[in-house]
């Protein structure tokens, strides 16, 4: 693995034991590290019984985005959020649409990118104009060191954070993030345990723990999405089960992306996902009581807009990641004075 130990960061979330060993608690995976060796994200390393980031001061990516593009819609809707990430991840999706730098370490051992500090990444937030800082592209969760940095600036500045993550987080690591954390796009890629461990050799009920966890235990604002993928995880019984989970367990204020697949990385022997799926399984969250449903990765959709669920007149209008108008006033329905949720919602 090509990295320069001189700057390397020491972890957050981990204890000794068993001599050099170490134990993470980043993740869910916990990993047992001996002494030399490197977690399963392939970004951590205990050295001499000290577990290390090694990707602290290498940003391999920092832009202005959209905070639609997270996707986050009842998230200061029109806003602009400054966007980073660093390689690696603790997922293996075949399907990941950044493998190029989130699968770098796992495929060739490399772990490349600038050092930048947190205080010029938050100065740079500032200088465009952004309202908050997305950990992003790549898992967050493994630059947790990063993340916590930037974020405790960004919040002295005014800035909101956010995340967007595969949902693997420990409770520790979402409460340590508490403090500054402001909102999370959790991927929940399936409801089937077959699915995460043959596409994402991951697990699925620690997602759904995390998911549980942060929508009553916390004040973090969370939005879902799923990616279908077509033959794999669009069944109308895996889709009723889904959503009854977000309805119960995290309520039907969250809002679901739905997100049309497109063949890439590992896995290319499929078509995209039909719009026609999307739009069944979008007839299925609203059975189940969603009130906020979109479709993604289908530029001009009507279900790109946020309506209200209770009169259904459209509230935000959107064409792509670009919003054209919002009539939401003092966080409510114009036309029927219906609260809708969200975070900094008025236009």
């Amino acid at each position: 693995m090509v990295v320069e130990e001189k700057n390397f960061k020491k972890a957050v979330l981990w204890e000794a034991v068993d001599g050099k060993k170490i134990r993470c608690e980043l993740c869910s995976w916990r990993c047992l590290i001996d002494d030399g060796k490197l977690g399963r994200c392939l970004v951590r390393k205990n050295i001499d019984g000290v577990l290390y980031s090694l990707t602290y001061d290498k940003i391999c990516s920092a832009n202005p985005d959209p905070i639609e593009k997270k996707p986050l819609f009842h998230f200061q809707p029109g806003s602009r959020s400054f966007s980073i990430a660093t390689m690696g991840c603790n997922f293996r999706c075949e399907f990941c649409q950044n493998w190029q730098i989130s699968q770098a370490a796992i495929d060739d051992g490399r772990i490349d990118g600038q050092a930048i500090t947190p205080e010029q990444i938050v100065d740079a937030a500032v200088r465009d104009g952004c309202k908050s800082i997305a950990y992003t592209y790549t898992e967050p969760t493994i630059f947790m060191e990063l993340c916590a940095d930037c974020g405790r600036l960004a919040k002295q500045k005014g800035l909101a954070n956010v995340f967007v993550s595969n949902g693997y987080q420990t409770r520790e690591a979402i409460d340590f993030a508490g403090e500054w954390l402001d909102g999370i796009n959790i991927d929940l890629k399936s409801f089937s345990e077959d699915y995460y461990k043959r596409l994402c050799k991951a697990r699925l009920q620690p997602v759904l723990d995390t998911i549980r966890y942060i929508a009553k235990q916390t004040s973090i604002w969370m939005e879902l999405t799923t990616l279908l993928v077509p033959g794999e995880n669009d069944s109308d019984d895996e889709l009723k089960k889904l959503t009854d989970f977000i309805v119960s367990e995290a309520g039907p204020d969250v809002p679901w992306h739905i997100s049309r697949f497109y063949p890439q990385y590992k896995y290319t022997g499929s078509v995209p996902t039909p719009i026609e799926t999307l739009e069944r399984a979008e007839k299925i969250g609203r059975a189940a009581g969603l009130h906020y449903i979109y479709l993604g990765n289908v530029p001009g959709a009507k279900s790109e807009s946020t309506f209200c669920y209770k009169c259904g007149k459209m509230l935000i209008e959107r064409i792509g990641y670009r919003i054209v108008s919002n009539r939401i006033v003092n966080g409510r329905c114009p036309d029927c004075g219906t609260e809708i949720a969200g975070f900094e919602m008025s236009s």
